[in-house]
């Protein structure tokens, strides 16, 4: 199978850098263990005449002379020579070199195999990804290779995930990677709205890449250091990870594919709170009067807002390969639950991917083309919910003596969980398209150009209400209801131009790229939000609150920012061609009491020139040179080009006859390289911009028209972040690389990097936005190890390990920044964190908790460094297949070590004055020695370990044999677990957790606060080729 996705990889590669089709006078067909194989190199060696493989493996070679040497080589398979002594046919069976090291990655605007790549790369394969029920891309990938840290942010389906690549290199900006999808590199923001806080806090966007069916994706490579990475410049900091879809190349006739899957989650872990019997004898205890706080009934509230889910996945396609191209159509329908109560992501997607040759094939076209419908139903959680809590929170609090009923009233400012069930609701709309066309033409045998043209465009809708029947919100709502719709349209349009040449000399090989990119962002929408409306119907509201906005926006003429809607009338605030407020007639039928809305657009642009050499001696020695500059609008026109160099040398030691036999492999590789990072800069601050200050709706409905404000301050000297990477690795193999695998050592230092700071005052201005004089380092060791414990005809065994190790730390830096807030009541104003110089991104800053005294008041009042942070040092992934005849197993575990997580939670609504205020809470609390009385600040007390080891998959799955006679070509049956056990002594429900929040414009790390719990997930498959 591998050797099969290998040919299709390669492919296109080889129909780059093919020959020119000549007269026949010598036919042939090139093949391999699984069958013809297509794109295979045929020429005369020592000269230009040459061809390649059609689709059927089949070649004509002319213009041959007794004695000429005919050369037959493919990447990834061991090169033939055979003497043309007037033959008329030459068939060849062409072997495999080593499979692993010699695997093809995907590189930027190219791909190499990892024997050859001089930088540090990683691929994995569809048949190696992560099986079972998966949402978004990443999660394919979790674990499968080292120092690639994937945390899940919540378990909620289509959630935003993190993904770092060799540590976290900047405060503000995106640490993510930058995503190349079909060579299209995709924006680094949210294409999603996040959740209004119409009570309850708000919430973040979904996941970007949910767009993306998995089932459609062949490969997805990994560019680490910075010489792999500098080929993208600004956007390469954070590493890249390179996603290529399924095509329609060496599918002999036609061929359908149909997989489904049926899976049932539940919560992995649940609270231990108490039950009525022992709230009331804990309300006792606390000197609270139970008698008062019993109302009768026996409430697991766990069980109200939790759930069993079902979800179910169908994918169809179809491939095939004709003489002269390949198409490859698919179509993809899924719902996952979430194993909260109104929680649920649909998705509909459809994918095309042709390719055609014309010209005598020397022009090669192809179109990959996505279509995505994503519907998210979101219940009311929250990143930063006040006292009161969300969802979760109310849950986790509430009297166990309630009745669960809907219509029951708590009284005062306490939520009951099932009117937020019933009351409450929050549904994302989101169609996307993503469109990349390319025309390569072969000049020469040598000589290449290639223009590639790319669309994404997201449109997404979010509409959010809450009942005027709710009770206990504090905010008007109740008797009035409350509403938001919200809209983001996310374009980019892409242009790049490339040239490829290559030629080979008697003892060594070039290869050279030139290319430019235009890449235009823009990001446009609204946010409105709605108080009184004349309908409990939630999806009535959502629809008159649209409905009115859109009346308003039609009746005002011209530029707007804002606009407000009450008993007073309507006004819009301008800012173009002035600021001014005008006072407008407001139109008829609009069903909504209070309206105000908010608007943006904003438009960047980056111009790229870019260019790489590859130059190699004897097939030993490997030298790889890149540059690229960039231009974007986001700087001013002083700083307004970056240009980010790269470096690299490989040297094949394993070829030199002083290194022992035992040796299947042996390389050395050494990378240097700059790279930048523009996302944290945001829109327009390197020059003076004033907008209107937020636009809200008060308790009564009443709006108070904003003035404008200063958003940012001119700041010509405003620059890229840039990080300097050097990277020293050496990649291994024995016994035909049976044993193989990879060290690497790197040291990362990112400069000038991007912050929002207060101004020391006096000053003109409040704050600036500046690049920062200080160094963020990021340093460490990843080691991988794979091994074919048993290789045979029936029965193989494969064994994955790696594991890397990175170092955090802050230089150079003058100030300090409070940031990492905590929520709760009483703790307005807290934080855990503090950004300075000499400790780790994220650390903790807090008071170091001793105990109680003996009137139950907690010891330990100053705030300090505490020697902790919260990201891992260690991160580890362990991966193993089996399969013996028509059995197939695999399983992945992974975890991380090292790091801290601060327990908002428990912080929040697990102390002994919650039960004083007769909240529920865990039974722990209850033998703590706390007084109800005492003052839960932040402090160790709630700081733990997060380090773990989770089962992350395990599959079985067995394949049919089949008739010959059958029409379908094969059929498999399998079962998949997810998140089968956790290894931890974290007391919250889950390690591998991030609920973030800003505060003072540094978003925080390591901070859990009712968050979505994780499931356990149980799949069952079928897949079917016919």
């Amino acid at each position: 199978m591998k050797k099969f996705v290998l040919k299709k990889f390669l492919f296109l590669v080889s129909m780059l850098f093919g020959g020119v089709m000549m007269a026949q006078t010598v036919t042939g067909t090139v093949t391999e263990t699984s069958g013809p194989l297509p794109g295979v190199n045929v020429a005369v060696k020592g000269t230009d005449n040459g061809t390649t493989t059609d689709f059927d493996g089949k070649y004509t070679l002319s213009k041959l002379k007794q004695n000429d040497v005919i050369v037959f080589s493919y990447l990834g398979y061991k090169s033939k020579e055979v003497s043309y002594t007037g033959q008329a046919t030459i068939n060849v069976v062409m072997d495999a070199e080593s499979q692993t090291l010699n695997e093809v990655v995907i590189i930027g605007y190219g791909s190499t195999t990892k024997k050859d790549a001089t930088g540090a790369v990683d691929a994995v394969n569809s048949e190696d990804f992560n099986k079972g029920s998966v949402v978004s891309p990443e999660q394919l990938l979790q674990g499968k290779s080292a120092g690639v840290q994937i945390t899940q942010s919540s378990g909620e389906p289509g959630a935003g995930i993190n993904i770092r690549i060799r540590g976290t290199s900047s405060v503000r900006s995106n640490n993510n990677p930058l995503f190349v999808v079909d060579g299209v590199p995709l924006p680094g923001g949210g294409t999603t709205p996040g959740g209004s806080d119409n009570g309850f806090g708000s919430s973040a966007a979904k996941n970007p890449l949910n767009f993306l069916n998995p089932s459609d994706i062949k490969s997805i490579s990994i560019l680490k250091d910075a010489s792999a990475t500098a080929i993208y410049g600004s956007r390469g900091a954070n590493g890249v990870i390179i996603i290529t879809t399924k095509d329609g190349k060496g599918k002999v006739g036609d061929q359908f594919e149909f997989s489904s899957s049926v899976s049932t989650a539940k919560a992995a872990e649940r609270y231990d709170l108490l039950n009525a019997t022992d709230f009331l004898s804990a309300v006792t205890q606390f000197g609270g009067d139970a008698a008062a706080q019993d109302k009768g009934f026996n409430t697991d509230w766990q069980d109200v807002v939790l759930r069993t889910a079902i979800s179910q996945e169908q994918n169809f396609s179809y491939a095939r390969s004709y003489d002269k191209g390949s198409v490859r159509a698919s179509v993809g329908y899924g719902t996952i639950q979430g194993i909260i109560e109104n929680s649920e992501l649909e998705r509909i997607t459809g994918r095309l991917n042709l390719s055609h040759r014309l010209m005598k094939d020397k022009l090669k076209l192809n179109l990959q083309l996505t279509l995505s419908r994503v519907n998210d139903d979101s219940p009311s959680i929250s990143d930063n919910a006040g006292f009161q809590g969300d969802l979760l929170g109310a849950a986790y609090s509430a009297n166990p003596t309630w009745s669960s009923a809907v219509d029951f009233v708590p009284g005062g400012s306490n939520l009951n969980p099932s009117q937020m069930l019933a009351y409450i609701q929050s549904k994302t709309n989101t169609n996307r398209s993503l469109l990349n066309f390319t025309a390569d033409y072969d000049f020469t045998k040598d000589l290449n150009a290639k223009i590639t043209l790319g669309n994404d465009d997201s449109q997404s809708f979010r509409g959010s209400a809450i009942s005027s029947l709710i009770t206990g919100f504090n905010n008007g709502t109740g008797g009035n209801g409350r509403g938001s719709v919200n809209n983001i349209n996310v374009k980019s349009q892409l242009l790049e131009f490339t040239l490829n040449y290559k030629k080979d000399f008697a003892n060594s090989k070039l290869t050279a790229l030139a290319g430019f990119s235009y890449q235009e962002f823009k990001n446009k929408g609204r946010n409105v939000t709605g108080w009184g409306f004349s309908t409990n119907n939630l999806d009535a509201m959502v629809d008159n609150l649209k409905s009115s906005a859109g009346k308003i926006q039609s009746g005002i003429t011209g530029s707007f920012q804002q606009y407000g809607y009450d008993a007073d009338g309507l006004f819009v605030n301008r800012l173009f061609p002035a600021i001014v407020t005008d006072n407008l007639a407001a139109p008829s039928g609009l069903t909504v009491a209070s309206i105000a809305g908010d608007t943006f657009n904003n438009t960047d642009e980056l111009q790229s020139f870019f260019g790489r050499v590859n130059y190699s001696i004897a097939d030993k020695y490997l030298f790889t040179a890149t540059v690229r500059a960039d231009g974007s609008s986001k700087f001013g026109p002083k700083n307004q080009y970056g240009y980010f160099p790269s470096a690299a040398f490989a040297w094949q030691l394993g070829d030199e006859d002083f290194v022992s036999d035992a040796f299947s492999t042996l390389k050395m590789r050494i990378g240097w390289g700059i790279t930048g990072n523009q996302d944290g800069v945001g829109y327009g601050n390197f020059i003076r911009r004033e907008r209107f200050s937020g636009i809200g709706i008060d308790n009564g409905g009443n709006i108070n028209p904003p003035g404008t404000s200063v958003v940012s301050f001119a700041n010509p000297d405003l620059k890229w972040e840039q990080t300097n990477q050097v990277n020293v690795g050496i990649d291994f193999g024995f016994n035909n690389d049976r044993l193989n695998g990879t060290l690497d050592y790197y040291h990362k230092d990112t400069k000038d990097f991007l912050l929002q700071t207060t101004a020391a005052q006096p000053s003109p201005q409040p704050f600036f936005f500046t690049n920062v004089d200080a160094d963020i380092i990021n340093q460490g060791v990843e080691f991988a190890l794979n091994y074919d414990v048993i290789k045979g005809d029936e029965t193989n065994w494969n064994v994955g390990f790696n594991i890397a190790y990175n170092d955090n730390e802050v230089k150079n830096f003058a100030g300090q920044i409070p940031f990492g807030q905590i929520f709760g009541q009483g703790l307005s104003g807290a934080f855990a964190q503090l950004l300075a110089e000499g400790q780790p991104l994220f650390s903790f800053f807090l008071r170091d908790f001793q105990g109680y005294d003996a009137n139950g008041q907690q010891i330990g009042d100053v705030q300090k460094f505490v020697n902790k942070s919260a990201i891992p040092k260690v991160n580890l992934g362990i991966t193993s297949t089996y399969k013996y005849k028509n059995w197939d197993a695999s399983v992945s575990l992974t975890g991380q070590y090292g790091h801290y997580i601060y327990n908002n939670t428990a912080n929040a609504f697990f102390t002994a004055g919650s039960i004083g205020n007769a909240r529920n809470v865990t039974r722990d609390v209850l033998t703590s020695g706390e007084a109800s009385n005492n003052a839960p600040d932040v402090s160790t007390r709630f700081l733990e370990k997060g380090d773990f080891l989770r089962l992350q998959n395990l599959t079985i799955g067995y394949n049919f044999k089949l008739r010959e006679e059958s029409h379908l070509k094969s059929l498999r049956f399998s079962v998949t677990g997810q998140n089968l056990f956790v290894i931890t002594s974290y007391s919250g429900l889950d390690p591998e957790v991030n609920t973030s929040n800003v505060l003072n414009n540094v978003p925080s790390l390591g901070v859990d606060y009712t968050s979505f719990p994780t499931p356990r997930t149980y799949t069952f498959g079928l897949n079917a080729t016919f």
